[in-house]
């Protein structure tokens, strides 16, 4: 697989799966009903923001990560992203491989460390994948996401040096 920055013309193959993961409602908190065009304008980042795709061999778009500046101001040193696999591909080590690439160009353009803001405590892939990339994790947030199925549950904020 090879990762490299998206472009608009990903797009179309990104909406798909980040529709379906948003509206499932049980991982991100975004509105599950959002628009298409709300989406793409908090996904896809312009600068200092980035936007990454995983694409297998023949160009099909596997997953897409975003980061950003987690703050504003004397906060700007901080990193943020969000990470997305379409479904369809998941255990082959894309959300692995993408949150590599977005470690090294954090690092690469001055951030000092990365912080997750919002990590359903319910999502035990992502938190263990994050844990065994160097991810700790600061603290729970009591109730502060209302899963579809299991009620109100934690949102952990997750930390690594770069």
């Amino acid at each position: 697989m090879l990762i490299r920055e998206a472009t608009a013309a990903d797009w179309p193959q990104i909406w798909p799966f980040l529709h379906t993961i948003v509206a499932a409602g049980d991982t991100f908190t975004w509105d599950r009903d959002i628009t298409e065009a709300d989406a793409r304008a908090m996904w896809m980042k312009e600068a200092p923001g980035r936007t990454f795709v995983a694409v297998d061999e023949d160009g099909t778009v596997l997953g897409t990560a975003e980061t950003h500046r987690n703050q504003m101001g004397g906060g700007s040193h901080v990193a943020n992203a969000g990470f997305m696999v379409d479904p369809r591909h998941t255990g082959r080590g894309v959300a692995r491989a993408l949150c590599a690439r977005v470690l090294e160009q954090a690092r690469t353009d001055g951030y000092r460390s990365m912080q997750f803001n919002a990590v359903v405590e319910t999502n035990h892939r992502a938190v263990a994948l994050w844990q065994s990339l160097g991810f700790e994790v600061l603290t729970t947030v009591p109730e502060a996401f209302q899963h579809p199925d299991k009620g109100y549950v934690g949102l952990l904020v997750m930390y690594r040096r770069l």
